[in-house]
């Protein structure tokens, strides 16, 4: 049963202190690790923190000792009442720069609290004196947290910003591109061959309905076994594979809603109007983020929206 922190002798308190510290820099290690390698100047700063942290849980276990011997009892954040729980950001790979920063900035502001109420709660002077100067070190620690951003050149800023948007366009511009473009072009066969076969809205739009879910369903699988974004940096599996599904079935079902409308001929043309819609947004998309020319990527795209296109309008005449 977690105890309330008005009732924990001087000798927890310090034990508490110990425990704390040592997670802090625990998880700043995580924070460095997970930083490293797309973020090498914040990594930096979270391993000078690291080092800090190390050197108070020292200060602290010597304290212990000198006061109370050799065996400090485990007292932990979670068996006391009143701490926040923590989510735990440093286990997430990729690790996101904003919410580690967000999340130094709160565990600085929570352990400076501890710091202040437990110097209150003591009674020997050279306690005291340690929990004080903890209090203002963290304090310290919070400004440099909440000012991480503000603390890095400009040359470093845009490499971290560079790298930020390398991560997004592996984890969702990619996964979502190639669903897009597997549900816009895919699905244009079997919905014209339809359309045309049967000259009738509601046998087309089922048709379609049908080709975009279960293009979504298997393009989604097939992305998330694809690899677990260890190596690949690409980011969770499951993640990736919702947005591939997603945007595969939304691909499809763009140029199939068009045929809610009872006239085939209308439905038609405006399901021939949303496909160019389509195509040209994939051309756009692949320039803006996948760096492609936007005529070669246009040609590429059209050509083959055009060739299935045309593959489903043939099969569905004869």
């Amino acid at each position: 049963m977690a105890k309330n922190f008005r009732d924990l002798s001087e000798p927890e308190i310090l034990a508490l202190a110990v425990s704390l510290e040592e997670e802090d820099g625990r998880i700043y290690g995580d924070f460095v690790e997970g930083l490293r390698e797309s973020y090498p100047a914040t990594a930096k700063m979270f391993e000078e923190m690291q080092e800090q942290e190390n050197g108070h849980r020292r200060a602290l276990i010597e304290m212990f000792r000198q006061r109370f011997g050799e065996h400090i009892p485990l007292i932990r954040r979670q068996d006391v009442r009143g701490f926040v729980t923590r989510r735990p950001v440093w286990l997430v790979r990729p690790l996101g720069i904003n919410a580690v920063r967000k999340q130094a900035e709160i565990m600085e502001l929570e352990t400076r609290q501890f710091y202040e109420k437990a110097q209150e709660r003591v009674t020997d002077a050279s306690t005291r004196k340690l929990l004080g100067d903890l209090a203002e070190m963290e304090r310290q620690h919070q400004a440099a947290a909440e000012s991480l951003e503000q603390s890095l050149t400009t040359s470093v800023r845009e490499q971290e910003d560079a790298a930020s948007r390398r991560l997004f366009v592996l984890q969702i511009v990619q996964p979502g591109l190639a669903g897009l473009m597997d549900g816009s072009v895919s699905t244009l066969a079997p919905l014209f061959a339809a359309a045309f076969a049967t000259q009738k809205s509601h046998d087309a739009f089922l048709v379609g309905l049908a080709a975009s879910v279960g293009a979504g369903i298997s393009m989604g699988f097939a992305e998330a076994l694809s690899d677990d974004g260890s190596l690949t940096g690409r980011g969770h599996p499951w993640v990736r594979g919702v947005v591939c599904g997603l945007m595969t079935t939304a691909g499809g079902i763009g140029h199939t809603l068009p045929f809610l409308l009872p006239n085939f001929h209308i439905a038609f043309t405006a399901a021939v109007i949303v496909v160019a819609v389509e195509l040209a947004s994939i051309s756009y998309i692949r320039h803006r983020y996948m760096d492609s020319p936007l005529l070669a990527a246009t040609l590429q795209v059209v050509l083959g929206g055009v060739l299935v296109f045309l593959a489903g309008v043939l099969i569905g005449s004869s």
